[in-house]
């Protein structure tokens, strides 16, 4: 892992890893100088100098900064800094946010490292509740409306997803959806920002109806009863399931 748990960087504590994909690492941190929890995502070591890897990082955060929507997690800012193993946070942390500042040597090196520092989204990810069991009705529609809700900001600034799966889209307690990761995001016209414009720009002859089957697939529904919240507004994509 590139970031030691109570370490820190910058005003961030590392707490606790939280994921590791492809596209970067995901940790748990403490901002210090708000008092709030946040994200902390990072290239593994692996990818921290390939230039075309720092470059699809950096637009992921411009592309973060220029959404700004309920159902969108949102960027605090992009974090450059070295990493002091020697700072290590003690106390309960994660479960009291009592961080101290005991000079408790923890394992790990300095590193210059390069962080998104991202909206710390609670709850489970739609994959976690899709493997308890296929989604009702009731449960399904309210998590769709704000998927499509999301999905539709982001195409109105001219950025899609492409990534888009039930890991990278977490359901909070309160019921509010948030769609995590745009790092394989692409920037598009923005004059293409209709969910149709953009449908019609996808490659090798996709079909219309393909994003809302894998929208539907996604949730585990059947097609319609994805479609019923958007029909109204975009119909050429219901037309056929």
């Amino acid at each position: 892992m590139t970031l030691v748990p109570g370490s820190r960087l910058g005003p961030y504590h590392v707490v606790s890893p939280l994921g590791v994909g492809g596209m970067g690492e995901v940790y748990r941190g403490r901002d210090t100088s708000l008092n709030r929890d946040v994200a902390l995502k990072v290239l593994p070591d692996a990818f921290a100098s390939d230039p075309e890897r720092l470059a699809r990082f950096e637009r992921e955060a411009q592309l973060l900064a220029s959404l700004n929507h309920p159902n969108i997690a949102a960027i605090f800012g992009l974090h450059e800094g070295v990493t002091d193993p020697a700072e290590a946070a003690t106390g309960p942390g994660d479960a009291g946010h009592d961080v101290r500042s005991d000079k408790t040597m923890a394992s790990g090196s300095r590193r210059t490292v390069r962080a998104l520092v991202l909206e710390l989204v609670e709850g489970a990810t739609l994959a976690d509740r899709i493997a308890d069991g296929p989604l009702s009705l009731e449960e399904a529609l309210p998590i769709a409306r704000q998927i499509v809700d999301a999905l539709d900001a982001a195409h109105e600034q001219g950025i899609i997803h492409r990534d888009l799966k039930p890991a990278n889209i977490k359901v909070r307690p309160d019921g509010t959806v948030k769609v995590l990761d745009f790092g394989l995001a692409k920037a598009l016209d923005p004059v293409l920002g209709k969910i149709d414009l953009v449908i019609s720009a996808m490659p090798d002859g996709a079909e219309k109806t393909s994003l809302i089957k894998s929208l539907g697939e996604l949730l585990r529904v059947q097609n319609k009863a994805f479609i019923l919240p958007i029909s109204r507004e975009y119909p050429d994509l219901a037309g056929s399931s």
